[in-house]
């Protein structure tokens, strides 16, 4: 597949935080962690998920980790440029990446979600 803009429609997409820099962010007004471990300077885009790629995203990456906060951004609130692309090159699906610092005023919801003993589960939030 190749890489798009966002959706015209401006749905929810959303972010996997951990609560130390979420609480961070909240503090100063932006989010700059691109992922786990890893600022927005170093990969240069902030890793987002679709609503049906939030599960296997977590249970991905953070399988180890017992609290994540789900955040749900408000794509049109982001003024940076929002791209829809692989992981990998040719890969078959497409996550949003958000090319800048992500406001903290475009998270319109912060859900506090706690692993299972069977993994990461939306049924749990």
């Amino acid at each position: 597949m190749t890489a798009s803009d966002a959706p015209a429609n401006g749905g929810p997409i959303f972010h996997l935080a951990i609560p130390d820099d979420w609480a961070a962010a909240s503090a100063s007004g932006e989010y700059l962690v691109s992922t786990r471990g890893m600022s927005l300077d170093e990969v240069g885009f902030i890793h987002c998920s679709t609503h049906d790629q939030i599960e296997a995203t977590a249970n991905r990456f953070y399988g180890d980790v017992d609290q994540l906060i789900l955040l749900a951004i408000d794509s049109l609130l982001v003024p940076s440029r929002i791209i829809f692309e692989p992981p990998v090159p040719e890969g078959p699906l497409l996550f949003p990446h958000i090319y800048g610092p992500l406001p903290v005023s475009a998270v319109k919801l912060t859900s506090p979600w706690t692993r299972s003993s069977t993994g990461w589960s939306l049924t749990t939030l």
